[in-house]
Parts: structure tokens; sequence; C-alpha cells
């Protein structure tokens, strides 16, 4: 049986004669120093004084020598070497190269001085006398398509010798928002009566009407109507008349016949409302012996329209007109127009 040392020798007891043999390897110690309670001064002065050995072993051989209350420095060079300083060529006053070499305190005055020049432009220079073509590239990028655009919409709008049609028309003088909801935690079911609801009737009317409903969506609806009228007065000024005007008050006839009398023709109403199936949630529902049922809580959004009263007036009106000009149609029937038959020279009776 023998044993492989790491220093590669085989040492054989069997049929040899013994040998005694010790493997090579380096003997190091660490001094074990133990833990002592703080109130014990030999503690502290231990690593004290193995710390003030070792800084000294440092020492001597950097020609430092520690005095008797610390290191102190032998010595300080009396003299520095440093580089030798290097003269810089230059060009002379008839050169044509001498424009091009600025020195680097030119160069920094005249960026302090070009930084304040265009800080005072932009402060001082009112807007109608800046530079228009630095604006251009931000501005107008692609000039060719701005023109044909231009030239596009131009002649759209003499297509017609100049008549602008009844949908652009109404576009223009008219006014009216679309104002979606987020997703309420309700079904189209519980959703769709409030909506029909609503449908119709002036905002300030829909937000009272919801406000005293016992619907749990209710308030959900409340809450939208309340924000989306917000949002009509702010972005497209409608509920906002004008100063010194007072418009007489007008009846008009509704498409169900119910008659309505409008003092404010700027007022807000629900012109539509529907409701929006949104995604279904997921949620698990634990019954009785170990049986879990998979739940999946809806979600439906509200979508108004929102129009003022100038626009039922209108429809009104033309409802009027439409029914004024059927009537007067109607008065006198033309003759028809086809061939005599059954002539005859002589009386038939």
């Amino acid at each position: 049986m023998g044993v492989v040392y790491p220093s590669g020798q085989l040492v054989r007891a069997a049929a040899r004669t013994p040998v005694s043999f010790v493997p090579r390897r380096t003997l190091t110690t660490t001094p074990t120093y133990r833990a002592q309670d703080d109130q014990k001064p030999g503690f502290l002065a231990g690593i004290k004084q193995w710390y003030t050995k070792k800084e000294k072993s440092l020492l001597k051989g950097t020609g430092l020598a520690t005095g008797a209350n610390g290191p102190q420095s032998l010595g300080k060079a009396t003299h520095t070497p440093s580089a030798p300083q290097q003269d810089e060529g230059d060009l002379g006053a008839s050169s044509i190269f001498a424009d091009d070499i600025v020195s680097g305190a030119n160069i920094k005055r005249k960026k302090q001085q070009l930084q304040e020049q265009q800080a005072g432009q932009l402060e001082n220079a009112p807007v109608e006398e800046r530079n228009k073509d630095r604006m251009q590239m931000a501005l107008n990028p692609n000039p060719k398509a701005q023109f044909r655009w231009e030239q596009k919409m131009v002649i759209r709008e003499i297509r017609k010798r100049g008549r602008i049609p009844k949908a652009v028309q109404i576009k223009r003088t008219e006014r009216e928002t679309l104002e979606k909801s987020h997703w309420f935690k309700t079904s189209v079911k519980k959703l769709g009566p409030l909506a029909r609801q609503i449908a119709g009737k002036n905002i300030d009317e829909a937000i009272l009407q919801m406000r005293f409903s016992k619907k749990k969506a209710a308030k959900d609806v409340l809450g939208h109507l309340e924000h989306a009228k917000n949002v009509a007065m702010v972005r497209a000024g409608m509920g906002l008349p004008a100063e010194g005007e007072t418009p007489k008050p007008v009846t008009i006839t509704l498409k169900d016949g119910e008659r309505k009398r409008i003092t404010d023709p700027t007022s807000i109403y629900v012109e539509q409302a529907w409701v929006n199936r949104g995604p279904y949630g997921f949620g698990m529902d634990h019954r009785a012996r170990g049986t879990i049922n998979t739940l999946r809580p809806p979600a439906t959004g509200l979508s108004v329209v929102l129009k003022e009263e100038k626009t039922r007036i209108r429809q009104w009106q033309d409802r009027e007109a439409d029914a004024l000009r059927k009537r007067r149609s109607q008065l006198w029937t033309q003759l028809p127009d086809r061939k005599i038959s059954a002539q005859n020279q002589y009386y038939s009776w």
C-alpha cells in the first residue's frame, strides 16, 4: 500500500528499509487575539502595540523616522524638476493665414459676445421682426406639399361656384363634442337604461336625474356627465352666451311630438348616449368541497355627444320647411299630358 504526497515522492513501506520522510511545507504562525472586555486595558493596548510595530517596519525603508509623537519627515526636496517652457511660433502680420488663427482668449471673448447678442435679440426683438427664413425648417419642412394642399382646398371650395356644402356649413356654425368614459364595473344591461334616460335631456337636467337615481351605476354616470360638461365649456366654448344679448324664447316641436320652450340657444343638451362593451375581468369563487367557479366581471363604458340648443332649433326649422313644401305641392295637381281621343265633328248627344 503506497501513499502519494504532493511533492511527487512515493514511499513504500513494504519491501524497503524504513526511511523517515517528511514532506516539504512552509510553516507560518499568525498571532492570536482573544476578545476581552472593554473595561480591561490589555485588549486595546495589545492591538495598538501591534499596529505601532507594523508602522515602524514600513517606515524603515522610506527614510522616515518615528519620534515620540509619531512619524516625522527627515527632509524635503529643495528643488522640484519641471518641464522646460515651450515657445510657440507665431505668424507675421502680413501672413494670409493670420485671420484664421485666433488665440484662446479671443475665442472666449467672441463666443461670449455672440451669446449676449443672441440673448438680447431673443428677448428684445418682437415676433414680427424675427427672421422667418430660419424658422421655416420647423414650421414648413415641405413647402411643395403645403402648396399642393392649399391649392386642393381652394379648388374644393370653388368647385360649386363658391357654395359651401350643407354639412360643412353646419360644422362651422354649430358646436358639438364627443366624450367617452373609462370602463365602469357594470354590465351593458344595467347601464343601458341610464343611457336612454339621459339621452335628449339638458345636461343640467341629466345631472339632476343621476344625482337622485337609486341605481348603483348612476354615480359613475354623474361623474362622467360633469366631466363632459367641463370639457365642452373649456375646449369647444359651449354653454357660454354672448355678453349683452338676451335672445327671445322659442317654442319648438321635437321629433316625438313633444313641445319644448328654449330660452337660451347656447345651453348644452345630450344629443346621443350609448354604451360600449368592455373587456371581461377574471375572478375565482371558492365554494364548498374544493369547488372553484370562474368569474367574468364585465366592464362597460358610456359615450355621450353634447350639442347646443341651436342645433335643435335648426332641425325644427328644417322639418317645418319640408312639411310646408309638401303641403304646397298638394294644393294643385297638373292635368295629364296625353293625346285627345274620339274626336268627331258632330255632337254626340
